[in-house]
């Protein structure tokens, strides 16, 4: 009942497309899946008390490690300052270049080109699995299950690398090839694997071009992005048009280029035909422009029929309107690039290795003891983010007076073990003398904190009416 409401859906035999632009995106292929399997085995000595996983996204503990930086919990504004900067990188390309991201370098493009591959070893290219799919046999039933078995292994061990990412690497395949995956492995990994690995394998094997039309946002505002300047796949129809049949030593010279063979169309990841030119569908992958190039050359006419260009110089031709990186809003970007790259970076160059809060206890405010002085309580949170055990000294600067007492702790001196954090409680008492020199209900305490390497002056409020 619900082909009355949506169309079926098609599906795509995308045909492998031989040229320049598929070789990049063999090679580039390789590099991010290098990267993606390989990060988590990388080491980065922090001492004995830290994960020497150089990338490390440490949940139980609430940390996230990469190389040097390390983000606590109340440090989530990093992560907000680097979405910023990918998007705006993101936009600084897209502008530029178009959808590249898209074709070149996205999770779902890279995973569904290597399911692809795969569905093209065992059953061969467009042609072959269009027939295998219109029968029914036992060379079928083979072919399509080494297919998905291979699917479901690739799958396994995206989410297994992805998990690698929030755990120990090394720790995580020691267990697994130690047998030990049910019994020293958390069932939060697990499922996380586990979830992961599903997804992939519906996304990359059933979903593909589906993600990028209907599910991604990006789809959908990437064109805002676009001016007549940027580089994008264009058709060129003053030359390709009219287009029709070719014939062997027919003549050129009284029709457009386009010979009709639609090879820009088979080798589409997407399934569209670029020829009606620029749509939401292009990830601008290229590799309709190698299907076209390939087809030029056969027939001996310039390459270039499809190709990256702007739509300023498609629509008219001239050196000066060919594309320019270095344009205003590139500079635009560039500003705010730097801009926040700077700031982050200061910021991080900058960030507190302790941090220290004090918090006064409001039940009861102060108490009057039997002498006639009057005592507050108060909370003290250190937080050492070194890799090193630190002690802290706590001294009152003024009033001298006052007297300073750390509860369950004979001295001054409160110790915070590394990479933790600890809270203290202590109280300050005033005199009756002093009480009565100045008869205001609040004033300051000042104190003053120091480290090994550090010294931090606090004022606090002392409640005395």
């Amino acid at each position: 009942m619900f082909s009355d409401y949506f169309l079926p859906k098609k599906k795509l035999y995308p045909q492998l497309a031989k040229g320049r632009f598929r070789r990049l995106k063999n090679y580039l292929n390789l590099v991010f899946l290098s990267i993606y399997a390989f990060t988590p085995f990388l080491r980065f000595d922090r001492g004995e008390h830290a994960s020497n996983q150089a990338i490390l996204i440490d949940l139980p503990n609430s940390k996230a490690y990469f190389f040097f930086i390390e983000i606590w919990p109340q440090e989530v504004y990093y992560l907000a300052a680097i979405l910023i900067i990918l998007a705006v990188a993101l936009f600084f390309i897209t502008s530029l270049f178009g959808r590249i991201w898209c074709g070149y370098a996205c999770f779902q493009t890279v995973w569904t080109d290597i399911f692809i591959a795969v569905e093209r070893f065992f059953q061969g290219d467009r042609n072959q699995r269009i027939i295998l799919d219109r029968k029914n046999n036992f060379n079928k039933i083979w072919r399509k299950t080494m297919t998905h078995l291979t699917w479901v292994v690739i799958s396994v061990f995206t989410g297994l690398i992805f998990c690698s990412y929030f755990t120990d690497a090394f720790e995580l395949y020691k267990n697994i090839f130690a047998h030990k995956f049910t019994y020293e492995i958390s069932a939060t990994i697990l499922g996380w694997s586990l979830g992961i690995a599903g997804m992939t394998y519906l996304m990359a094997g059933f979903a593909r071009e589906h993600v990028c039309t209907f599910m991604c946002p990006y789809a959908r505002f990437q064109s805002a992005m676009f001016d007549n300047n940027t580089l994008i796949i264009s058709y060129d129809e003053k030359r390709g048009e009219p287009r029709a049949k070719h014939h062997q030593g027919e003549d050129f010279s009284k029709r457009g280029h386009c010979i009709d063979c639609k090879q820009c169309v088979v080798v589409c990841p997407t399934g569209i035909d670029i020829r009606n030119g620029l749509q939401m569908e292009c990830i601008a992958c290229g590799l309709c422009v190698d299907a076209c190039d390939d087809i030029m050359k056969k027939i001996g006419l310039p390459k270039g029929l499809i190709r990256y260009d702007t739509l300023s110089n498609l629509l008219d031709p001239q050196p000066q309107k060919k594309f320019k990186i270095w344009r205003l809003r590139t500079f635009y970007y560039l500003a705010i690039l730097l801009s926040v790259c700077s700031l982050t970076l200061y910021s991080l160059a900058n960030k507190p290795i302790v941090d220290i809060s004090i918090a006064q206890e409001r039940n009861p405010l102060y108490v009057k003891l039997s002498d006639g002085g009057i005592r507050n309580s108060y909370n003290l949170k250190i937080t050492n983010k070194t890799h090193q055990l630190k002690n802290f000294t706590i001294r009152i600067v003024e009033p001298q007076q006052a007297l300073l007492k750390i509860q369950n702790n004979e001295n001054y001196t409160v110790s915070v073990n590394a990479e933790s954090s600890f809270i203290f409680k202590f109280f300050v008492t005033l005199s009756p003398e002093i009480i009565a020199q100045n008869n205001e209900s609040q004033r300051e305490i000042d104190l003053e904190i120091t480290s090994e390497d550090s010294i931090e002056r606090i004022s606090i409020v002392f409640i005395a009416d």
